[in-house]
């Protein structure tokens, strides 16, 4: 008689109830055909699926310790699959709020987990091999976009950890730099270089297939899909459906100010009386050696808080502290969506609506390059512009239809941040997860025990 209390029988139970409950949770019941090995693992035992290490007898050090490795790398890729990840700030963009060297423990369940578009791959790596710095990846196997049920949605103000959007094709030999500003760049290069010499100027337009072809043929260029994509971490400022506008570098959502965070940082004029600032002051305001710009010892650029900006207003020496921002109207070849008409810049932006799933938008040559990107990339269409008239995937196309939610992303260090106004929007499958707190912080800066910075350890991110 089959005793149901007997202790294999027990672990059998438990791991079968938590595998059907993630299997429900996934959605696929394919994965049910899993159960016989679960069970075969725990109570028959027809077959070693550890087969690296002896069922019976003792095992060498040297297997105790491949067994006990195995087991963690499977664990860990796991966890970081649906539940969490690590996640380390790399630049200044959201200072103050977030600092460089911050470790952030990232929930994947705070909006629900992706499950990965490349499943074969090297563990703990995003898109390159640690020592041989290739691929680390395979494409063998490829997964559409599917997301889990999670425990909320994106909300506004939410910091959130993303896929960059502009990271599908990537230079190899300038991976800081975006490939479609390093080709829109170089078009601009040779549209200055041409209309200098030329009484027939060209507009930047007609120098882009040239200036993408010399780009391609002069680098290594490769294609990493969505979950591949270098991670960024900003706030998200408006919502599928908002309408979002920069007027002298203040944000506005459908028509009302966004609220400013404590951390929120842009750039200032400080002029001093001839005298330079005391070094030990920028340390105490937390202002990091690469951020200041000092010119003749008597001005300097820095980015500020509101609150860094009194304070030095306040210094015996300082006669001028002023806020830096774009003038209205001045186009900035960099800002999305590129076009010299527009003339937006980092401070003055808009008005521009945030693509919504199932939401239709009329489409004609004016208002294309808001969502060409979108059609063409995020939603895997065939778009071209002949003329006056667009095509998609052949067809003649007036409206389009939006199938996924987008977002607008801003870092909270406003004049130091890629983000959305460099890029565009930000597609739902692109988001990875929201940072809960800091586990763990560096300051490259100091030397010794003094590089952990303990008041930020185990902090809530807001």
């Amino acid at each position: 008689m089959v005793n149901l209390f007997e202790k294999k029988n027990i672990r059998f139970a438990i791991a079968a109830i938590i595998y059907l409950l993630v299997v429900v949770w996934i959605g696929n019941f394919w994965l049910l055909l899993g159960l016989p090995v679960i069970f075969d693992m725990y109570v028959t035992e027809k077959v070693n699926w550890t087969f690296w290490k002896k069922r019976n007898g003792p095992n060498s050090t040297f297997i105790e310790w491949l067994d006990a490795l195995i087991f963690a790398v499977i664990a860990v890729t796991l966890i970081n699959i649906f539940l969490f990840q690590n996640y380390r700030i790399p630049t200044p963009s959201m200072e103050k709020s977030l600092l460089v060297g911050d470790h952030l423990f990232v929930s994947k369940i705070a909006y629900g987990p992706r499950m990965p578009n490349t499943p074969i791959a090297f563990p703990f790596t995003q898109h390159t091999m640690p020592i041989t710095k290739g691929r680390s990846w395979s494409n063998l196997i490829l997964w559409d976009y599917r997301r889990l049920a999670g425990v909320g949605k994106v909300k506004r103000n939410d910091p959130i950890v993303f896929n960059f959007p502009a990271g599908d094709t990537v230079v190899v030999e300038n991976q800081a730099t975006a490939y479609y500003e390093i080709v829109r760049s170089t078009a601009r290069e040779m549209q200055a270089r041409y209309n200098y010499e030329s009484k027939n100027p060209m507009p930047v337009k007609y120098f882009m297939t040239m200036a993408r072809k010399d780009v391609r043929e002069n680098n290594t260029i490769i294609y990493r899909p969505v979950d591949r994509r270098d991670n960024y971490v900003k706030r998200c400022i408006a919502l599928p459906g908002d309408t979002i506008l920069i007027r002298s570098g203040t944000v506005f959502v459908n028509n009302e100010q966004v609220p400013e965070s404590e951390g929120q940082q842009t750039t200032y004029i400080v002029v001093t009386n001839g005298t330079t600032i005391n070094p030990k002051a920028f340390e105490r305001l937390r202002i990091s050696k690469e951020d200041q710009v000092i010119y003749s010892g008597s001005a300097y650029q820095l980015p500020l808080t509101k609150k860094n900006a009194e304070a030095i207003s306040k210094f015996t020496n300082v006669t001028n502290v002023s806020a830096v921002y774009e003038s209205p109207g001045k186009f900035v070849p960099w800002i999305f969506p590129y076009k010299p008409r527009l003339g937006w810049n980092d401070d003055n932006f808009g008005p521009l609506w945030i693509p919504k799933k199932g939401a239709t938008v009329r489409i004609d040559t004016s208002n294309i390059c808001l969502y060409d990107r979108i059609i063409d990339v995020y939603e895997d269409n065939d778009l071209k512009v002949e003329g006056a008239e667009i095509l998609i995937n052949g067809k003649p196309a007036s409206e389009y239809t939006f199938k996924m939610d987008y977002y607008w992303m801003m870092g909270d260090n406003r004049h130091n941040s890629a983000d959305s106004r460099y890029w565009g929007f930000v597609p739902e499958d692109h988001v990875v997860g929201k940072p809960k707190f800091i586990w763990l912080s560096l300051d490259k800066e100091a030397k010794g025990l003094k590089k952990i910075r303990l008041n930020r350890m185990f902090m809530g991110i807001k």
